[in-house]
């Protein structure tokens, strides 16, 4: 099931998204979505008429970096022995066709297009045969970094701690297979990203595996799984949309902060 968040005419909701292609639904949830079965107030409208925006407020948001080797290389890093993770702060989270604003302290801020993971039932020292009973689904991210500052500071905070720096969505998908998608990122319609999940250096189980092991991962906490090659600057004016096969595409402008 496709979960969203919409700006609908008298406010905001919860929706089930239904339909294909450009022929899409949103069917009004009546109250929140993500603890059991939701019923229905019977309203829909066209996707059209109303906005999307990010699906939810992740309590927290953990970056994997480094989890493709094309991307390792390109970067000219070592490969790591565990998975690399860092925070993004939940004020960096903005919804679909929302505008990623470019700090002036910044002279690179580059798009990461990447496959998100949403946590369900969540806990400490989950296993990996055991991962998949504690996941709500799946959506799309953009892990924006400010390159320069990455550089500057070596951790990653600053860089990708920015507001804006986290587009979410378009919606999440519950029933959803991640082993083997393709993930594309675009900007202004040039495909600049392309990569598959088969690709990761370390699963999203043994990803979770390892990042439970420290700490407790709580409902609708996010894993951003990490983003191919490619990576490259956005300048104001542009737009960048990323698109992973099976999921939908999450499409944000750029501006100047």
């Amino acid at each position: 099931m496709r979960i969203a968040r919409i700006a609908q005419p008298d406010g905001l909701a919860f929706a089930k998204i239904e339909g294909e292609g450009d022929d899409l639904t949103a069917v009004e949830i009546k109250d929140e979505p993500f603890g059991g079965t939701p019923t229905f107030t019977g309203r829909r409208w066209p996707l059209a008429d109303v906005r999307l925006l990010a699906p939810f407020l992740p309590p927290k948001i953990i970056g994997v970096g480094r989890n493709y080797a094309d991307h390792v290389a390109e970067l000219g890093n070592d490969i790591p022995e565990n998975p690399l993770i860092f925070f993004k702060p939940n004020t960096s989270i903005i919804g679909p066709n929302a505008e990623i604003k470019l700090p002036a302290i910044s002279e690179r801020v580059d798009y990461e297009g990447e496959l998100a993971v949403v946590i369900g039932i969540g806990g400490r020292d989950i296993p990996a045969e055991r991962v998949r009973q504690s996941i709500l689904g799946y959506t799309i991210a953009n892990d924006v970094t400010a390159r320069d500052l990455q550089k500057a500071d070596v951790q990653f905070t600053r860089a990708k701690g920015f507001d804006t720096f986290c587009p979410l969505g378009p919606w999440v998908e519950t029933e959803f297979d991640p082993t083997d998608v393709a993930i594309r990122t675009e900007l202004d319609g040039v495909v600049v990203q392309e990569g598959r999940t088969s690709q990761f250096i370390f699963d999203i189980g043994e990803t979770i595996e390892f990042i439970s092991s420290i700490m407790t991962l709580r409902p609708l906490d996010v894993i951003l799984t990490g983003t191919p090659a490619g990576v490259g600057p956005m300048k104001a004016g542009q737009s960048v949309s990323v698109t992973v096969e099976g999921l939908g595409t999450l499409t944000n402008p750029v501006s100047n902060r």
